[in-house]
This record gives structure tokens, C-alpha cells and sequence, in this order.
């Protein structure tokens, strides 16, 4: 008879130790998130396409499934169910919503269950992170950084790059409503460095004045469609995927996350690939970049365009309930899992099995 093989307890991981275990550790993500692009590219990883429903009677609402496995020393499978409804910020609520689910790689029984919008900004503002990091390493500190749209990512994003220790002179916010934009603001003047934070009136005016641009909102189709906007060759965070026009695209130098998952559900360089008909625009991976194989020029606007990778979220998630389970902050639901033992077949009524 083969051994005993135990299955893990459950537990389901709420948004508030999520939020205790990572508040205050970005350089610490960052480093994690680093990582795993390193895992990813090095082919240590499955990343399969991430798997869109979408609702006829709903057009702006959408819900994503990210599968993914992570290899290397802390192995773990697993998915993101993601739903992002527009919608919601009309009645007051945040447009999105997540939970991951992590499962033992030996058992393949789930082992968490962790309320992951938090997971899910922390590792977009740590991949932003990383590719300002690697991307302006050749790049002077910026004189200003600008957040187009306002909501959680950017504020997440902010945190994340103030913890590389490269402040920028001045901040500027640009939002379609002028309630969030004041109240960034507001968060950036209490939480920063005391830099000035300007409200802009426009993402004309954002963009051509900004040295890192950080595009966060919530746009469908591309809207930044003039290239002379980007004459000054900014670093553009390109973290909502959908704000830049096909002839920005072209005239900028672009590195990816991931050349086959970012191709796809009308990203900017999604048009930019229909429109060409090729990827000769694509100039590499953010993997490229962190292993010396491509330098990102100082003379060309760089546009990072990360379609978010499921292992990153798996990633971080399973330091999350390592962390959690370390600090004694895990609750197992006792009985999950009915019935695990094997029984053997019923007796017949003349005794034979």
C-alpha cells in the first residue's frame, strides 16, 4: 500500500490580512515580483491564455479566469477570477472585484482561498516597479511623474515606485472626474515626499509635461492618439493597455510582459499588430530587459505594456499565505473536504465483495 498523502487545510484568506501581510514591503514584492519574470522567462512556469466572459446585455463588464503555475523553490498552481464592471464606480463601489485560488502541487487539492484585488494592484504596481527600475536605469530621475487615471492601480503603482527611492521634483493627476483627481492628489501630497502635485485639466497636458507617465484608467479604446504628445521620449507605464493610439505605438520603443498574452483582446499593441500585420514593432520582453539583452534607449519614448500574467499573482499570493500562516493569522475551515477516505466496495447480499 502506498503512503499516507495528507491533504493541506483550507483556509480562506481575507482581504484584510492580505492587506496586513503586504502594507509597507514594496521593495520586498518588487524583488518577489522580479523573480518570477526571471521563473517566467527562464521556462519555469505555465502561463496558459487567460479566458474572457463577457455578457451581451453588460458590454463593459467582464470577468477574467488567469491559470497559472509557478515552479522553482516555492512551487504552486492555480487561477484569478477577476471581474472588472465599470459600472460599479457609478454607485460607489470599486470597478473590480478577484479571489485566487492556490492548490498543492502534490494533491492537487486547493489549500486557499484569498481575496485578491489586493493581490492583483500589488503585483500590476510591482511589475510596474520592476520595468521603471530596468527601464530607467540609462535615464536620468524624473522631474515629473503622471498618473493618468486615479483610482486603486495608480494608487498602488505610486506606492511601488516611492519605494525605489527615485523621487521625482513634481507629480501631476489627470482624471476624466475631477473629484478623484483632487482626491489623488490629496493622497499624494499626505503620503509623499512632500513634492508639489499639480491637477492638470488635460492628458494633453499631462503627457507632453511628464517624464514617467503612468496611464491607469479605465479605457476601453486608445484616446492618446498624437505622437508629438510624447515628443520628449517619456517612459510611458502602459498598466491599463488600452490608452495608446496605433501611431504612438509604432513610434515608441515597446517592451511586453509576454508577446502572446498581450496580443489579444484589442490592447494597444493588439491594434498595432492588426494594423501591421506583424510584431517587428514589439522590440522584447521585460525578461530582456532584467537579463542585460536589450537596452531601452534614452533617445525614444518607452512604453511598457504588461497584459498582467496569472504567475504573478500565484506568486505573490503564495507569499501572502506563507507569511500569514507564519504569523499564526490563518483560519482553516475544519471540514472542507467531506468525506476523503477510500472505502471499499459494498458488500453483494451473498457476503462477496
Amino acid at each position: 500500500m502506498s503512503e499516507q498523502t495528507e491533504v493541506p487545510p483550507f483556509c480562506v484568506v481575507p482581504g484584510s490580512t492580505v492587506h496586513e501581510v503586504l502594507d509597507g514591503r514594496q521593495t520586498e514584492i518588487t524583488d518577489l515580483v522580479e523573480a518570477a519574470y526571471r521563473l517566467h522567462g527562464e521556462g519555469h512556469t505555465i502561463n496558459p491564455p487567460s479566458y474572457f466572459l463577457r455578457f451581451p446585455d453588460r458590454p463593459t463588464a467582464r470577468i477574467i479566469a488567469l491559470p497559472a503555475s509557478v515552479g522553482g523553490g516555492r512551487p504552486v498552481d492555480g487561477i484569478k477570477w477577476i471581474s472588472s464592471f465599470p459600472s460599479n464606480l457609478d454607485h460607489g463601489i470599486p470597478r473590480a472585484s478577484a479571489v485566487l485560488i492556490l492548490n498543492d502541487p502534490a494533491t492537487g487539492y486547493p489549500y486557499a482561498c484569498l481575496e485578491s484585488s489586493i493581490i492583483s494592484a500589488v503585483r500590476t504596481a510591482a511589475s510596474a516597479a520592476v520595468a521603471a527600475r530596468a527601464l530607467g536605469e540609462n535615464r536620468p530621475a524624473p522631474g515629473r511623474v503622471g498618473y493618468l487615471g486615479t483610482g486603486l492601480i495608480a494608487r498602488h503603482v505610486h506606492s511601488y515606485l516611492a519605494a525605489l527611492g527615485r523621487a521625482p521634483r513634481e507629480y501631476a493627476v489627470h482624471d476624466l472626474s475631477t473629484e478623484y483627481a483632487h482626491g489623488f492628489a490629496d493622497h499624494l501630497r499626505t503620503t509623499g515626499d512632500g513634492s508639489p502635485v499639480h491637477v492638470l485639466d488635460s492628458a494633453e497636458e499631462l503627457v507632453r509635461s511628464s517624464d514617467v507617465v503612468v496611464c491607469a484608467t479605465t479605457a476601453s479604446t486608445p484616446h492618446l492618439l498624437d505622437p508629438s504628445w510624447f515628443a520628449h521620449h517619456p517612459l510611458v507605464l502602459h498598466v491599463s493597455l488600452r490608452d495608446l493610439g496605433t501611431d504612438v505605438i509604432l513610434d515608441s520603443f515597446n517592451v511586453v510582459d509576454d508577446v502572446e498574452h498581450v496580443l489579444k483582446a484589442d490592447t494597444s499593441v493588439h491594434l498595432a499588430e492588426q494594423r501591421t500585420g506583424g510584431r517587428d514593432f514589439l522590440d522584447g520582453t521585460l525578461y530582456d530587459v532584467l537579463t542585460g539583452a536589450l537596452k531601452a534607449p534614452a533617445d525614444r519614448t518607452v512604453v511598457f505594456s504588461p497584459f498582467g500574467l496569472g504567475v504573478l499573482d500565484l506568486t505573490v499570493g503564495e507569499h501572502v499565505h506563507a507569511r500569514a500562516q507564519e504569523g499564526g493569522l490563518l483560519r482553516p475551515v475544519d471540514g472542507f473536504f467531506h468525506d476523503l477516505d477510500r472505502h471499499s466496495a459494498p458488500r453483494s447480499k451473498g457476503g462477496r465483495r
